[in-house]
């Protein structure tokens, strides 16, 4: 009897380690708390939602995928620790996030040393940039690329003679990074940039900066950062009595914008994703289906009562719809699934449509984005 009931637990043991084997783990951690929680809580929620999903369908090449969830709380040395245990402890084969630029730098050197495959959701450009920016073999991103949001804002701006502009960036990386790339961009596009002020992230006012770009005479003010600065920027400017049209960032098209600036939004414009204005796509844009499929399922979970659709949401869906689609074809080997998503092609998303190359790890051009404007308190196409 004692060794029926051994063998009984040896069996049990044996089992159960073959279904954790069974399991694909991917790492996967965003700001739930600290300042950029408003998009890191439903960029996991998302996550969630398609593993449930794909589980539900079969899972990958009959395996369940296995999310381990970590809260980053916008703070890069504990993201870089959480990095280390996935790979480490947990034995991740990919990691998806994090949340800020910032904290994806952090992460950076970490997994190329490690050679495991992470695919961000942060929308700077260093972390998928060499040179002084080190090495991004591993690093992939589903964000479109600061330097992609400045070429489609500044063709708009161009198309609508607006060539003189006045630029408020926040002091952290996604503001520097962006302020970069419209020094790099203004040239080829006719635009001149005659006056620049920074910000940090939590100020409460911006009235100062404001005030002497007002005195510059700018046809258009550019402000780049996410968060409530930007809806601050917007409230500064109605109550200063600027009446110089406003353009924020791709990280701020998001009904809480509108909610935070209130009535002082009405006409700001910015780039985005198309997933803000779906029901205005044409009934041929290859994106709009599948858009409408996540729109569905989300609403259908009842996520958007408390995170109404952004463009931030659909950047954790496209990151492991990628990841698991080079599993299905190359299996969980670090080095054949890095190669095999660097691969990836005509990737239809809710953020775009993605072409990576050895080059660009993020794979999305300029047609990926729209301009949208608030109209009504709503987002719209602008015209």
């Amino acid at each position: 009897m004692k060794k029926l009931l051994a063998g009984l637990i040896i069996s049990s043991m044996m089992t159960s380690a073959a279904f954790a084997a069974d399991t694909i783990k991917l790492g996967a951690f965003f700001d739930l708390s600290g300042r950029a929680a408003f998009i890191g809580t439903p960029t996991k929620l998302v996550a969630e939602m398609l593993v449930e999903k794909l589980n539900a369908e079969g899972g990958i090449n009959g395996q369940q995928l296995e999310l381990i969830i970590a809260d980053t709380e916008a703070n890069p040395t504990k993201t870089a620790s959480i990095a280390k245990k996935f790979i480490h402890k947990d034995g991740v084969v990919a990691i998806i996030g994090p949340t800020l630029t910032d904290t994806g730098m952090n992460v950076k050197k970490i997994v190329e040393n490690a050679r495991t495959p992470i695919f961000m959701t942060v929308g700077g450009d260093p972390v998928v940039m060499g040179g002084k920016f080190g090495s991004f073999k591993y690093v992939f991103k589903s964000p479109q690329r600061s330097s992609i949001a400045v070429k489609r804002l500044f063709t708009y701006l161009k198309e609508k003679n607006l060539t003189k502009v006045a630029l408020l960036s926040a002091a952290d990386g996604f503001g520097k990074d962006g302020a970069s790339w419209m020094d790099k961009l203004a040239a080829e596009y006719g635009i001149e940039i005659i006056a620049r002020e920074s910000f940090g992230t939590r100020d409460t006012d911006m009235t100062a900066q404001l005030t002497k770009v007002k005195n510059s005479s700018p046809q258009a003010i550019l402000a780049w950062t996410i968060g409530p600065a930007g809806s601050i920027i917007a409230k500064n400017k109605v109550q200063l009595g600027i009446d110089t049209p406003l353009f924020q960032c791709h990280g701020l098209p998001d009904p809480k914008y509108i909610e935070l600036a209130g009535p002082a939004s009405e006409g700001d414009r910015m780039p985005a994703t198309k997933l803000m204005v779906v029901d205005e796509l044409a009934d041929s844009d290859p994106q709009k289906p599948v858009i409408e499929e996540f729109v569905k399922l989300y609403k259908e979970k009842g996520y958007d009562k408390q995170f109404p659709i952004n463009t931030h949401s659909g950047y954790a869906w496209d990151a492991i719809m990628m990841v698991a689609n080079a599993i299905k074809k190359v299996g969980t080997d670090k080095e054949l699934l890095r190669t095999e998503i660097e691969s990836t092609k005509n990737y239809i998303g809710i953020s775009g449509t993605y072409n990576i190359t050895p080059e660009d790890h993020n794979g999305l051009d300029v047609d990926s984005m729209v301009i949208v404007q608030v109209k009504d308190g709503k987002f719209t196409l602008a015209k």
